[in-house]
């Protein structure tokens, strides 16, 4: 399953993400088949068969992938190729500004770009707290 299914479920996570309900759910249940079919796993629920497996949700992995994308282009270890925007606060440390749309058929492309990694970046870097976003290796960002 991590070899052959599960890269082709994740392929270029950083670039879409499902925004629709469904898509997740039909994502998931794809993981939630193969993991049932696993000896020793029935009678477990899907989310007790994640933790004994040691595995995370595919939409939790898409998450990590986005902070830890963020964070490299935060350290400068990969280009700011997107035009993301990085602020300094002093209450909350550094902060990512929120991509602005002024224009009204820009508003239509919102939607969109909302389950891309330019408009699902600044939510998710923003929720960490300061000393993890402080981190000075990989390592310990993911951890």
């Amino acid at each position: 399953y991590k070899a052959l299914v599960r890269p082709i479920l994740e392929y270029c996570c950083l670039v879409w993400s499902p925004r629709q309900i469904s898509d997740i759910q039909a994502l998931e249940a794809i993981q939630r088949t193969l993991t049932s079919k696993i000896k020793g796993m029935t009678g477990l629920n899907y989310w007790e068969r994640l933790e004994q497996l040691g595995l995370m949700s595919l939409s939790r992995r898409r998450d990590r992938y986005c902070l830890i994308h963020t964070w490299k282009i935060y350290r400068k270890i990969v280009p700011n190729d997107v035009g993301l925007d990085f602020m300094e606060n002093e209450r909350l440390g550094d902060q990512l500004r929120t991509p602005r749309f002024r224009h009204w058929a820009d508003l239509k492309r919102a939607n969109q770009l909302s389950a891309s990694f330019w408009g699902r970046a600044p939510s998710l870097w923003n929720k960490l707290p300061p000393e993890v976003i402080k981190c000075e290796t990989l390592v310990g960002f993911k951890s």
